[in-house]
């Protein structure tokens, strides 16, 4: 079987061999740009890993896995423009690189390369790939207004909050397992129990990442800690502080949320401390760690000799910074 590290080569040449050389180059290279900032490329290793599971050898899967690469960066250069960000992987986003028109089209043109790129898998799959993955794109723009309808709420409950991240996260994680799984025939069981295992694991990680904005070392986790906490963003941390926290700490936090022109280090500090004194940080641990037993139990479940799942299982360990 393959490892991460082989599986991680096969992609990056794959995507470093793509036909992006067409005219108009004006819309391609933003394409090639965006591609090539690297990135951990977990959804496509996910996939050919889940394919690896019952085949040998994953090249029939790795065009299907490219394309969900690269919708993957699709919702990355649309979401940079929708926020204004300025950075993306350290390298400036693309419609700062060139300009918001150009980030627009270039963007729908890699939705439609996706699509294409999918399409490049056994016609006997086609169909459910398809229906896959089109159901997964779905998800993932109503998770996105979702995220976006919650800037202008008070009142996100815990619930909502895990939905939305679930759309906007979970599903690709899951989808790429399923699919993946499909190509390689595999049962259906097994199928349904590896996006599971996806989903929970997408849970995990997406909320190891709201706690790793917080108390994360930023040499670790690769860019500045608060930056949630600066654009006031409804994250698990927030939400659970809010309705946990005595009158007086709550108060506090919305205050400080209020501030329009406060010192963005202090801002930070003062209310990590507040999270800290309510208790935020062990209650975020708590439930990673649920979802990853979670995700766990879901992969236990799939019909194959324990060892056979070993190198799945310890991508998922690594992602979450666990040991196995």
């Amino acid at each position: 079987m393959y490892n991460s590290d082989q599986l991680l080569r096969m992609v990056n040449d794959a995507i470093a061999a793509l036909p992006l050389e067409r005219e108009p180059q004006e819309l391609y290279a933003p394409i090639r740009y965006v591609l090539s900032l690297g990135g951990k490329r977990i959804r496509p290793i996910l996939m050919l890993m889940a394919y690896n599971l019952y085949r040998e050898d994953v090249e029939p899967c790795l065009m299907p896995a490219i394309g969900l690469e690269t919708y993957h960066n699709f919702t990355l250069l649309h979401d940079d423009l929708m926020d204004r960000a300025e950075m993306r992987r350290g390298k400036a986003c693309v419609h700062q690189k060139w300009d918001e028109n150009t980030a627009i089209l270039s963007g729908d043109n890699m939705l439609i390369l996706a699509f294409h790129y999918m399409m490049q898998c056994d016609k006997k799959n086609m169909s459910a790939v398809m229906q896959i993955f089109s159901k997964t794109a779905i998800e993932i723009d109503e998770g996105q207004q979702y995220d976006i309808n919650f800037e202008t709420r008070s009142d996100v409950t815990e619930s909502e909050y895990i939905e939305m991240i679930r759309l906007k996260t979970s599903v690709l994680l899951a989808c790429a397992l399923q699919i993946g799984a499909t190509l390689a025939d595999a049962p259906e069981q097994d199928t349904r129990a590896l996006y599971r295992f996806g989903e929970r694991l997408g849970l995990a990680f997406q909320l190891q990442d709201d706690y790793l904005d917080v108390y994360g070392d930023p040499a670790v986790f690769g860019k500045k800690i608060g930056g949630d906490i600066l654009c006031n963003k409804k994250t698990f941390m927030l939400i659970n502080a809010l309705h946990n926290a005595s009158d007086t700490d709550r108060a506090t936090l919305r205050q400080w949320f209020l501030e329009k022109d406060c010192n963005p280090e202090e801002k930070i500090h003062a209310i990590t401390e507040l999270y800290t004194k309510i208790g935020v940080d062990r209650m975020a641990k708590e439930q990673i760690d649920a979802y990853f037993v979670e995700a766990e139990a879901c992969l236990f479940e799939v019909n194959l000799p324990e060892e056979r799942k070993q190198v799945l299982r310890n991508f998922a360990h690594g992602l979450m910074g666990r040991q196995n």
